[in-house]
C-alpha cells in the first residue's frame, strides 16, 4: 500500500468513527447535521477536506468539554489540556490516550546512549495545565526512569513581559533556574527537557554536561540555525545530545531530522502522521501549499479517534521541507510564530 492510500485508509476510518451515530462526538454530530452534503460518504482523501472550512481555535475555548467526548469513551474520566492564550480563555483539548502513544513512538526513537534507559529525568518547562507536564513524566516512565518537576507559569511570565517588566521577568527566570540547580545537585538525572532560553540560562549558572546530563530534548517554538548551533557548540559544549522537537497539545509531537554538517543547523521536523498532518500553507490563501523551501503558515490537521481537527491555521509559520527517509511525507523547517518577520513576538521562557 502506498504512503498516500494508507493516510486515506486511515482518513476514512476516523471520518467514520466522528461522523457515525453509534461513536461520534456530539459536536461533530451537531455540526454535521448543518450541512448540505454527507460527510461520511464525500470525504475519501486527504484533499477530500477541502470540503471542510478551517478549524476554529474557538470552538475549543467556549464549547464545553462534554461536546468533544466521542461516544464510547463516555463515562471515563479525561484530561483536560490547555494551549495558548496569556489572557482570557485558553483553548483545551480533553484526552484520554493519545499523548502517551506520541511520546511512546518518540521513547523509541532515542538512542540508548544519548537518553539512557532506566535513568531519570528533569523536566525544566511549562507545566501546570499543559498536556507537556504529563507527557515528559510519561516518557520518562517508559524509558524505565521517573521524572522530577519544577514550578513554571508561562503565562505569567508572558505577562510580565509585555507590560515591559524585565526586572521581574528576569527575576521569575532565575527563580526556576534555582529549583533545577538544586535537583541536579542533589539527585542522578541523565536526561533533560527544557526550552531553548531556559537551557542557556542553566548553563550560565552550571555546566550541563558535568551535571551528569547525557541528552537534552529541547522543545520551543523558534530554534533559528544561530540558536541552535549555539546551543549545540557553546551551551552543550559538543558533550551533551541535543534533540530539537516541535509539538503541542493539538497535534501530538514532531520528529526532527538527525543534524548534519549539510544542515547548517537549520531544524526540520516531521508530524507523527498518520495521528497528524502539516501542511505549509500560503498565509495569503491558505487553500494553496507553497512551494519546497518557501516560507508560509503551518497548517495542522488531526486524526486520532480521541480528537478529530481538520486544517486549523496554526499560529506557527514555517519552511517547507523535502520527504526524508523514515518520514517519507512534508516536513516543517526553523519553524517561528507567525508574522515573526514583520513584528516582535512575546514568546516568555520558549
Amino acid at each position: 500500500m502506498s504512503l498516500e492510500d494508507a493516510l486515506n485508509e486511515h482518513l476514512r476510518e476516523i471520518i467514520d468513527w466522528h461522523f457515525s451515530p453509534e461513536t461520534g462526538a456530539d459536536f461533530w454530530l451537531d455540526w454535521a447535521k448543518k450541512q448540505d452534503w454527507d460527510v461520511r460518504r464525500e470525504i475519501k482523501t486527504f484533499d477530500d477536506l477541502k470540503r471542510f472550512p478551517h478549524f476554529e481555535d474557538n470552538w475549543l475555548r467556549f464549547e464545553a468539554p462534554e461536546r468533544w467526548i466521542p461516544k464510547p469513551y463516555k463515562g471515563r474520566p479525561y484530561n483536560v489540556f490547555e494551549t495558548g492564550g496569556t489572557t482570557g480563555m485558553p483553548k483545551q483539548r480533553i484526552g484520554w490516550d493519545d499523548y502517551k502513544r506520541d511520546y511512546e513512538s518518540f521513547g523509541d526513537t532515542l538512542d540508548d546512549a544519548e537518553f539512557p534507559r532506566g535513568q531519570n529525568w528533569l523536566m525544566m518547562g511549562p507545566t501546570g495545565p499543559r498536556r507537556l507536564r504529563l507527557a515528559i513524566e510519561h516518557l520518562a516512565n517508559y524509558r524505565g526512569g521517573s521524572c522530577y518537576f519544577l514550578d513554571l507559569d508561562p503565562r505569567w511570565v508572558k505577562k510580565l513581559i509585555a507590560k515591559g517588566d524585565f526586572g521581574q521577568a528576569q527575576a521569575y527566570m532565575e527563580h526556576v533556574i534555582d529549583q533545577a540547580t538544586i535537583i541536579l545537585r542533589h539527585r542522578r538525572i541523565a536526561a533533560l527537557f527544557t526550552t531553548p532560553k531556559l537551557l542557556e540560562a542553566l548553563s550560565e549558572k552550571i555546566s550541563i554536561s558535568d551535571a551528569g546530563i547525557k541528552g537534552v530534548f529541547c522543545g520551543g517554538t523558534e530554534m533559528n540555525p544561530q540558536t541552535v548551533r549555539f546551543l549545540v557548540e557553546e551551551v552543550l559544549e559538543g558533550r551533551v545530545a541535543f534533540k530539537p522537537v516541535y509539538g503541542n497539545t493539538l497535534m501530538g509531537l514532531a520528529h526532527s531530522k538527525p543534524l548534519t554538517p549539510a544542515d547548517k543547523f537549520s531544524v526540520s521536523y516531521y508530524a507523527p502522521q498518520p495521528w497528524a498532518v502539516l501542511k505549509v500553507v500560503d498565509p495569503e490563501d491558505p487553500e494553496c501549499v507553497v512551494e519546497y523551501d518557501q516560507w508560509g503558515r503551518v497548517e495542522l490537521t488531526t486524526l486520532t479517534k480521541e480528537f478529530f481537527m481538520p486544517r486549523f491555521l496554526e499560529r506557527d509559520e514555517a519552511i517547507r521541507r523535502r520527504p526524508i527517509a523514515g518520514y517519507p511525507w512534508d516536513g516543517v523547517g526553523e519553524v517561528r510564530p507567525f508574522g515573526a518577520s514583520k513584528e516582535t513576538i512575546v514568546e516568555g521562557v520558549y
